[in-house]
């Protein structure tokens, strides 16, 4: 057994959970650090102070404090064999990783925006997250940690483009995929088979708040979906299952479910990260676009423009049958527009 990976996070971050499940399904070994205590004293710092952090050597065993999970997740493929999130089809691992995306830069939207848009959502969130960084303190002084977390956070909503415009864009979108993703368990138990995939991971990383913390969209989920519930629940720890290749599905032939739930990721993801993209190139100060027939504007991501290239590059990657297989599973559900070659 190789040493633990230590990693820092907090549960009310969607993307430690998606982590730690993720080590718990590979049989990962790993130490799990709080946020806040002398366990993290002398660890290196990241450059941007995000959560979850893993705490890895690089090639001369130096520690380096990285958080970002995508990339994280392929190099544990890398260097822990067995329980591979990753399909051996290239088509449907290229699948994987869009699909991925969609939850860490579009499902994260829905997260935040019922978290710090409603009253009684605001009111547990400033009531709990301070308590994950220390809760053996006066209730005066944990009070006002909950009130600056809640300023800042309510400030940071023009990040994800959360307003009084987008919001009914975010939350029909969020319900959208809600009945998709419920139409798809009735058939299959993940989203690409018979066995968890990285995008499954990333998806109950969101669902961990959306479903199981924030009032606001636990309740709309449970009303829409309680399978997707009961599935959040069950992911938080797969170790048990024995996967195997025959366990993804097909790429040639897909479970009809599929399309429905990547033509959701076209009306609205997709449409965001062009203009975002878009904007990041041209210099301008904000972006403007059209999502699902609304007008919508926000803060420029230059991160989400980085995330578009390494797709791109993905996709031009593939060749042959693998390409033709792609291009089929994105065919008419507005994905394939993330590469047209115009776009």
């Amino acid at each position: 057994m190789k040493d633990p990976i230590s990693l820092s996070g907090a549960p009310g971050s969607p993307y430690t959970r998606k982590m730690l499940a993720v080590l718990r399904y590979r049989r990962i070994p790993y130490r799990f650090l709080p946020p806040s205590g002398p366990a993290l004293a002398g660890l290196p710092q990241p450059k941007v102070s995000l959560l979850p952090t893993f705490y890895l050597p690089d090639e001369n065993g130096q520690l380096h404090a990285v958080t970002d999970s995508t990339p994280i997740i392929r190099r544990l493929e890398r260097e822990h064999d067995g329980r591979s999130l990753i399909p051996a089809d290239l088509a449907l691992a290229f699948l994987d990783e869009l699909i991925e995306d969609y939850a860490d830069e579009w499902l994260t939207k829905a997260m935040f925006h019922y978290r710090w848009s409603y009253a009684p959502d605001i009111a547990k969130a400033a009531a709990m997250l301070p308590c994950w960084r220390g809760f053996c303190i006066p209730d005066e002084e944990l009070a006002e940690r909950g009130r600056l977390v809640a300023e800042r956070q309510i400030g940071r909503l023009r990040y994800v483009g959360s307003n009084a415009a987008t919001g009914p864009v975010i939350e029909a979108s969020y319900r959208r995929f809600l009945e998709r993703f419920e139409d798809h368990l009735r058939g299959q138990p993940y989203l690409l088979g018979r066995r968890p995939a990285a995008c499954d991971f990333a998806v109950f990383g969101q669902l961990t708040q959306l479903a199981e913390f924030d009032p606001t969209p636990m309740a709309l989920t449970l009303q829409v979906a309680p399978r997707v519930t009961a599935w959040v629940g069950m992911m938080e720890d797969q170790s048990g299952l024995e996967p195997g290749e025959g366990d993804w599905i097909d790429p040639a032939a897909p479970p009809p479910t599929l399309k429905p739930l990547l033509a959701e990721m076209g009306r609205t993801y997709v449409p965001l990260m062009l203009a975002n993209a878009a904007a990041v190139m041209s210099g301008a100060e904000e972006v403007s676009a059209e999502v699902d027939g609304q007008a919508w504007s926000q803060q420029l991501f230059p991160y989400q423009a980085k995330c578009l290239v390494w797709l791109r590059q993905a996709h031009a990657a593939l060749q042959g049958s693998a390409r033709q297989a792609a291009d089929d599973l994105l065919a008419q559900t507005g994905c394939e527009a993330l590469f047209d070659s115009g776009a």
